[in-house]
């Protein structure tokens, strides 16, 4: 279906070029978060600032390709102003839309992933990354952002004790 391959082309590299939550916030309070690939380079860090169940403000720092920092960008997008608890339905889903070659590429390394439990949430725009899947290698690029936000929102919940 070219016309949709066309709309997610254009969402995409929307979100590339027009960065949503770009910058820095002040750390602490906020909390802050790196996230590396050391196949491509990408680097990604993650500003995360909540009262504990809400992700007040978000902002993503760091450079990389176009499917990395779009990534970023849609993915902050969606979760500033989401409970921590919708945050990480976020992650699941969209790492479940994109875990048929992750699984297989994590498989590799000997240490297999089980299956997430997808929860039934709509990713919207989200969906234009699904491409990404016939490209293995770029997985991991699109999947930067989300693995680091999700190690951040575990740091915050560690901290909070």
């Amino acid at each position: 279906m070219p016309g949709l391959e066309d709309l997610y082309r254009e969402i995409i590299l929307d979100h590339y070029r027009n960065p949503r939550n770009r910058g820095e916030l002040e750390s602490p309070p906020a909390h802050r978060t790196e996230g590396f690939n050391p196949l491509c380079g990408d680097e990604i860090v993650v500003y995360l600032a909540s009262d504990g169940d809400t992700i007040e403000d978000i902002r993503i720092g760091g450079q990389g390709c176009s499917i990395s920092q779009s990534s970023a960008s849609m993915m902050s997008a969606a979760v500033k102003g989401k409970t921590v608890a919708e945050a990480r339905d976020l992650v699941k889903a969209f790492k479940a839309m994109m875990s048929i070659h992750e699984h297989e590429l994590d498989a590799e390394d000997g240490a297999p992933e089980p299956p997430a439990d997808t929860p039934d949430v709509k990713l919207g725009d989200l969906e234009a990354l699904r491409g990404v899947v016939k490209f293995p290698v770029r997985i991991k690029c699109a999947t930067l952002s989300w693995n680091t936000l999700a190690q951040g929102l575990d740091e915050v919940e560690a901290d909070a004790g």
